[in-house]
């Protein structure tokens, strides 16, 4: 089996509860094509870099996937019904990266930050 990363975005209008059913949904998909999800993170609401679908900002998921190419098509199509979902892409790689991914430490390195700085100015 191969390994995918896989990372979509949903409307900022959406909640929280909504988005994580949709990783769930695809971790359904996944495990029906006999696969496995290795990670799932949910990187929260962000901005974008411009605008897409009327959206400034979007709930961005990265799952970590290891399957058949099959199962990637299926995901694929399912997004791309999906209204909520603005977009989406699936990655081959080498492999999966251990730890948290660049997205997860640069936020945990920007409220480390934010933390010295109020205790600086207290």
């Amino acid at each position: 089996m191969a390994l995918y990363e896989h990372v979509f975005l949903a409307r900022q209008d959406l909640a929280q509860a909504q988005v994580d059913q949709m990783a769930e949904a695809v971790t359904k998909i996944v495990e029906d094509h006999q696969g496995k999800v290795v990670k799932t993170e949910t990187w929260g609401l962000r901005s974008m870099a411009y605008r897409m679908a009327k959206n400034r900002k979007a709930h961005y998921v990265m799952i970590e996937i290891d399957a058949p190419g099959d199962t990637v098509a299926e995901i694929e199509r399912q997004h791309s019904i999906n209204e909520d979902i603005i977009r989406y892409m699936t990655v081959k790689v080498d492999a999966h990266e251990q730890g948290p991914s660049v997205m997860m430490r640069k936020q945990e390195r920007d409220r480390e930050r934010g933390r010295r700085r109020e205790e600086e100015n207290a």
